[in-house]
This record gives structure tokens, C-alpha cells and sequence, in this order.
């Protein structure tokens, strides 16, 4: 399946692409399109768009696009859940909301600036995604 969202990745628009790619669609094609330009390649190419406004998969009220993705795929994984709240507060700019927050705002800043290529950035900061999901999940199995 094809999706689509804005060029120009920042941390929900990274955070989702892992999370489809990951957990929803193993074979997804990911494209990023200016804006404007978002609707017309989601008709064109019988894309999914998401975190673009008014799309199914964006942001609703406090939540980010991450938290969409969840709810619509019935993802229920609590370490996923976890990394929704980190990825919701680094992009939605409630830093304090989560310790990890402003290390993962932080870390998408700067990634943008030495991968400026979407699908490069992508390429480097999934790593990243892999293992924060591997810590939490070491967390949350030593609540258990």
C-alpha cells in the first residue's frame, strides 16, 4: 500500500512511517509531497495520507498522528503506547509531558539538518525508533 504525508519529516512524521512500516503494513511506500500537493498524490496514487489536516490519520484534539495510527489499526502493544506518549509530547510540543520527550524532539532536529532527504532521514532515524521501543519494552517487562 502507498502513504503519503508532508516532505519534510519532523518527529510524528517519522515516528508514523516506522510505526506502518513496523506494525501495520511491512510493505509500505512511503511518499512525501509539499502540502498543498498531499490530497492530489493521495488520489493519484491511491495513497493513504496522513498528518495533514482534516485526514483520518492526523492530529485529533491533544493527540498526534501516532496515536491515529493506533486507534485505527487496533494496535494495542503497551510498549507502543508508551512510545505514542513520548512521540505525542516531542510533537506536540509538551516537552515536560515525558522524560524522553525533548531527547526525541531534539534528536529529529537534527537529523533533518545532516539528512535533509526524507527517505534518508527515514533511513537513519528508524534505528533510533528500533531501539527506543526495545527499551521500553525492557521497562515494561521489568514492571511485569
Amino acid at each position: 500500500m502507498k502513504w503519503v504525508t508532508r516532505a519534510h519529516v519532523h518527529v510524528d512524521r517519522v515516528a508514523c512511517p516506522w510505526l506502518i512500516e513496523r506494525f501495520v503494513d511491512s510493505r509500505a511506500e512511503i511518499l512525501f509531497a509539499a502540502d498543498s500537493l498531499v490530497d492530489k498524490i493521495a488520489r493519484e496514487e491511491n495513497a493513504i495520507p496522513f498528518d495533514v489536516e482534516d485526514a483520518e490519520l492526523g492530529h485529533h484534539g491533544v493527540d498526534c498522528t501516532f496515536r491515529a495510527i493506533l486507534k485505527k489499526y487496533d494496535l494495542t502493544d503497551p510498549v507502543l503506547h508508551k512510545l505514542g506518549d513520548i512521540v505525542n509530547a516531542a510533537d506536540t510540543g509538551h516537552l515536560k509531558a515525558h522524560p524522553y520527550a525533548a531527547g526525541l524532539e531534539a534528536l529529529a532536529r537534527g537529523f533533518s539538518l545532516m539528512y535533509p532527504d526524507d527517505n534518508e532521514n527515514l533511513e537513519y532515524q528508524f534505528p533510533v525508533y528500533d531501539a527506543l521501543y526495545a527499551a521500553l519494552k525492557g521497562e515494561i517487562e521489568k514492571v511485569v
